[in-house]
């Protein structure tokens, strides 16, 4: 047990002497080792190369032949052409536009999937605090556990009081080292899911500080800045947008397509050359091609207002459920620093005022409320994890 309380109070000093790891630096050095991110990116920039692929110019033809007369005496004829199709201009401006605003979509499809990788991050570096907070509550609590346990001991050796009050101290501090053995286990699982979001390399996060973040109570404030960088917002935005393009193309691919080249024919005693034109008028090609890019467009803009409603109402019950558990956490602080009656309650014990097991039963009451408090910080920072998950 001494060899126990030992190796907690080395944890501890090495906690104080080594700097924290904060969460932000650890969602930093998941970004970077995360292997779905990772996979994820060059899969982005292989998008975009394609969406950049087709939007140039048709490649130019050439074209040779050589002919045989018939009779012999015509002789032979050599012809040779040089020819480039192009698109009405505009066509060209909307098919890059198009490209450019895809591959900015493709990007908010990685910054989506960077947001949910950072929130489970964050919910677990969440589970570790509030972990290794408790395991510090613990700590102090084996010490005095290991202190009344040997108080007890001294006492029954000599006779100064009864084998119940000696078996509870002993039994209080089995109750408290199995309580610290199981909740190392939980920090060793949490660890490991850590290092897991972290491409197999570990990440000694130690931080046992719960930070006691304060939320805008005005939720209507808070969400006219959450919209304005909600990825999927953004990215139905981006597709809108899109879509209008989408518009202009099929317009402009409506417009007559051109021909220009280069052209020689040679006969035996005489040489003809010179340039080429020529014109493609496009009357069933694109039908209907305009009529589908405005109804898609309209779908799309019905698509983003129920999203925006959606967003709009998981928000704000999001919002409300983190300034009710804001609001019970705060008053459950300030009350349980009013009430706490664990120095009365060791002068009453150490003056006789009251026996062994009476003096556990109410201290127990007073670390409930300290496990209770704790759970409710962890509670009120995963919710405004999950609601910034949002921004």
């Amino acid at each position: 047990m001494k060899k126990y309380i030992a190796f907690i109070s080395i944890s501890l000093f090495c906690t104080t002497i080594f700097s924290q790891t904060s969460i932000e630096n650890v969602l930093l050095e998941i970004e970077k080792n995360n292997t779905s991110l990772q996979a994820l990116r060059k899969s982005v920039d292989a998008e975009k190369l394609g969406n950049k692929t087709g939007i140039y110019l048709q490649n130019p033809e050439i074209g040779f032949a050589y002919l045989w007369g018939s009779p012999v005496e015509l002789g032979t004829r050599a012809n040779l052409s040089i020819s480039q199709s192009f698109d009405f201009p505009t066509v060209y401006k909307h098919k890059k536009q198009i490209a450019n605003s895809k591959n900015e979509q493709i990007e908010l499809e990685y910054q989506k999937q960077l947001k949910n990788i950072q929130l489970q991050t964050r919910l677990l570096c969440f589970d570790i605090v509030y972990i290794n907070a408790l395991e510090n509550e613990l700590s102090k609590r084996l010490i005095h556990a290991q202190s009344i346990a040997n108080s007890y001991k001294a006492k029954f050796t000599i006779g100064e009081t009864n084998i119940l009050e000696y078996n509870k101290a002993q039994l209080n501090l089995l109750n408290t080292t199995t309580e610290i053995e199981s909740i190392d286990i939980e920090r060793t699982v949490a660890l490991a899911e850590l290092s897991l979001l972290n491409g197999g390399i570990l990440i000694n996060f130690t931080d046992s500080q719960i930070i006691n973040t304060e939320l805008n109570d005005n939720f209507e404030d808070w969400y006219a800045e959450a919209k304005q960088s909600n990825p999927l917002l953004k990215w139905l935005k981006q597709e809108i947008e899109i879509s209008q393009q989408q518009i202009k193309l099929s317009k402009a691919m409506k417009l007559p397509k051109f021909q220009a080249g280069y052209m020689s024919e040679g006969l035996v005693d005489d040489k003809f050359q010179g340039i080429t034109l020529g014109l493609s008028i496009p009357l069933r090609e694109n039908k209907n091609t305009v009529k589908y890019a405005n109804a898609q467009a309209e779908a799309l803009k019905s698509i983003e207002f129920d999203e925006k409603m959606q967003f709009y109402n998981k928000l704000k019950a999001f919002h409300a459920k983190a300034i009710a558990v804001q609001n019970t956490a705060n008053n459950y602080r300030q009350n349980l620093k009013s009430f706490d009656n664990s120095a009365l309650l060791k002068k009453a014990l150490e003056s006789g005022q009251i026996s062994l097991i009476d003096y556990m039963q109410e201290l127990s009451i007073y670390y409930e409320s300290i496990n209770k408090l704790l759970e409710l910080e962890r509670e009120l920072n995963k919710t405004i994890a999950e609601l910034c998950q949002f921004e």
